[in-house]
């Protein structure tokens, strides 16, 4: 079965965005740069909220053999070559696409896509990268959840321009 694996960048006070949604305090040095190029060889399908896709369509590059789903239930064409719009329920299909054959899938984003799920257990790891910035307001990382979920640590490390990248395994 595919791995799911919801992977962020996030402020230390925990938010994936300004208010706007501007994200231009996220920092990029070579290490995490370096990190993020050896994640994208395990993936070949990207999962994007509605929100999240909103910041980058219209310029979203197309990787090789990566399938790009957008999740709306308001948008009626994509932006962007090689991008499927589903407007069906997320988890459903995530349940569906796990089941098939093909490398893990990466939850890019968003908060309320990841939380939707989490609630129906199909994340599998969960990974932040950490900045080390307080924004003092923004998106939130996480939404409210109807459940406590219980993580073990997999991995942690440093990157050189002040980042922590962590990586959990969701365990229930």
């Amino acid at each position: 079965m595919r791995k799911v694996t919801f992977r962020v960048a996030t402020s230390l006070d925990n938010y994936i965005a300004r208010q706007d949604g501007s994200f231009d305090w996220i920092l990029q040095s070579e290490d995490s740069s370096s990190s993020l190029a050896e994640f994208w060889k395990t993936i070949d399908t990207v999962l994007w909220g509605r929100k999240t896709y909103d910041l980058v369509k219209g310029r979203m590059p197309a990787y090789k053999g990566v399938k790009n789903y957008v999740f709306s239930r308001k948008l009626k064409e994509s932006a962007d070559q090689g991008v499927e719009l589903i407007n069906q329920d997320a988890a459903e299909f995530v349940q569906v696409l796990k089941k098939q054959e093909g490398q893990d899938v990466f939850v890019m984003g968003g908060g309320e896509l990841a939380k939707s799920l989490f609630e129906a257990d199909l994340i599998d790891e969960v990974g932040m990268n950490i900045h080390p910035v307080l924004l003092g307001s923004g998106i939130a990382l996480f939404h409210e959840m109807k459940r406590q979920i219980n993580l073990e640590l997999i991995e942690c490390k440093t990157f050189s321009d002040g980042c922590v990248l962590v990586s959990y395994r969701v365990i229930s």
